[in-house]
């Protein structure tokens, strides 16, 4: 069953599978920047090849992104004011679906932790948003998503480029896909300003590091999965066109 407003904050703490400690221990700082003085320093090795502190951190990453981006999708889909909001909001959901997936099926692998919290910045991200309705949800949803999705674009590329270990540059594949699609149906709602979405991008506030750091999962805690959608009629992995535009 999908998540309910009510139960959205339930993504941060619930789950079916119980989690497996890794043997590489989970990042102490753990966010949205890279954290470590080398990430390229190889951590371990595996039988999918070497997995660097920036392979580890992505995976990371990626998990953490879902749990935050899954639940406002979903708010999304029940609050929208328009088509386009609620389609973006469909293709969240399913999108994060699908590279949660990935995430625990390649983490056991590689041995490496899920987070089972968004990050203090992301959980906060959400409220700013639950605190709105109307025009102004709209519109403070999609400048938060398109800024995020934005700066982590460039990350995934660079992620792809480097990587020699084969399940990271899996996901990393994906993940391209899914946010150049997210990128695409945000910018459809026809509600991205886009000098303040590059101003930010390019100028994030300076948080502690704490603020950008996953929890760090309770030993034996389930595992929070994001339930696949299969009522939900749509490709991620294509983006949507963006509205044409007649030249006159």
């Amino acid at each position: 069953m999908p998540l309910s407003r009510n139960t959205i904050s339930t993504v941060f703490v619930g789950g079916a599978l119980v989690l497996t400690l890794s043997a590489l221990a989970y990042p102490a700082m753990l966010g949205i920047e890279n954290t470590a003085t080398d990430t390229s320093r190889i951590i371990a090795n595996t039988r999918f090849g070497p997995i660097t502190e920036a392979d580890r951190d992505f995976v990371v990453k990626v998990r953490s992104a879902g749990l935050w981006e899954y639940p406002l999708g979903e708010m999304a889909m029940e609050r929208g004011t328009t088509k386009e909001m609620k389609e973006a909001g469909e293709h969240l959901i399913v999108g994060h679906a699908g590279l949660d997936a990935l995430c625990r099926k390649i983490a056991p692998e590689l041995n490496i932790t899920l987070p089972n919290q968004a990050s203090p910045q992301q959980q906060q991200f959400v409220a700013t948003v639950d605190s709105k309705s109307g025009k102004e949800f709209d519109s403070t949803a999609v400048t938060i998503m398109r800024v995020t999705h934005g700066q982590i674009f460039p990350v995934i590329a660079k992620i792809r480029a480097s990587t020699q270990n084969t399940l990271v540059r899996q996901l990393a594949d994906l993940a391209n896909d899914t946010v150049l699609d997210h990128i695409t149906v945000l910018e459809n709602t026809g509600l991205v300003n886009y000098d303040q979405v590059n101003f930010q991008q390019t100028t994030p506030p300076k948080l502690p590091k704490d603020q950008l750091t996953p929890p760090a999962p309770q030993p034996g805690s389930p595992l929070v999965i994001l339930t696949p959608r299969p009522d939900l009629d749509v490709n991620t992995s294509s983006p949507t066109p963006s509205p044409s535009t007649t030249v006159r």
